[in-house]
């Protein structure tokens, strides 16, 4: 169902939250092998969670946030930074992904140390902004 879908969501977000970190921890130890799993995990990730979420927003529309007061501002705060860093990553990430492919990694770890904690600050800002709207939240509903 559709309104299961926010749930699958920030699912994905935190197994890419947990890819990223292990991608990061592996190559950081030496074990490029692993970082490529881990790396390959977090882009397939990335790849399914643009399909299903192009697919939730064209058939629900946008979530309405039902905080009221001061936590409004903070909420669409968060909001706003996470879409436009999500907007980055989006140029970033395939960036690093190309470097990593024609086995530039001087180039490909220049572009890394700014993709990778933009990332996880989209993943990481993505549950929050999930737990915030679905659950702390959500649209009261009026009969």
């Amino acid at each position: 169902m559709i309104s299961d879908l926010p749930h699958v969501l920030a699912t994905m977000n935190i197994l890419t939250i947990a890819s990223l970190i292990g991608g990061y921890l592996a190559v950081r130890d030496g074990r490029e092998h692993e970082h490529e799993i881990y790396m390959k995990t977090a882009l397939l990730l990335g790849c399914l969670f643009l399909a299903v979420y192009a697919y939730y927003k064209l058939n629900s529309g946008f979530a309405k946030f039902g905080g009221v007061g001061m936590i409004r501002p903070i909420y669409f705060s968060i909001l706003f930074t996470h879409v436009m860093m999500a907007a980055i990553s989006l140029l970033l990430v395939p960036l690093a992904v190309m470097r990593a492919l024609r086995r530039q990694y001087a180039q490909h770890k220049k572009i890394v140390r700014w993709a990778l904690p933009i990332w996880l600050f989209v993943a990481i800002s993505g549950v929050v902004v999930y737990i915030m709207t679905v659950h702390i939240y959500p649209t009261p509903i009026h009969l």
